[in-house]
């Protein structure tokens, strides 16, 4: 049976479920669910994502793992981080 974070609505403001599949690391399944969170639109472009800590609670997991992939999707341009305003999904090219 997969992880799966059901205590979004209220931080996010919509019924976002995320699998988190059993094998391979936690971090790279975490990143995997979100991208393709933001591809199904499931997250809109500058949907505020949970803050490491309550996600990590929410998922069962170590609040590093969250850390790590939140900024592994920076990197990648899923994702923006500004101290202060938080992560959030970054803008998609049309």
């Amino acid at each position: 049976m997969a992880d799966s974070w059901v205590n979004s609505a209220e931080i996010l403001g919509s019924d976002l479920h995320l699998e988190l599949a059993r094998a391979g690391s936690r971090r790279t399944a975490l990143m995997t669910a979100l991208r393709e969170a933001i591809r199904d639109g499931r997250l809109a472009p500058d949907t505020r994502l949970p803050p490491y800590r309550s996600l990590a609670a929410d998922l069962g997991i170590a609040r590093n793992t969250v850390a790590d992939a939140y900024a592994e999707l920076v990197a990648e341009g899923w994702l923006t981080a500004r101290q202060g305003s938080g992560t959030r999904v970054a803008p998609r090219p049309a």
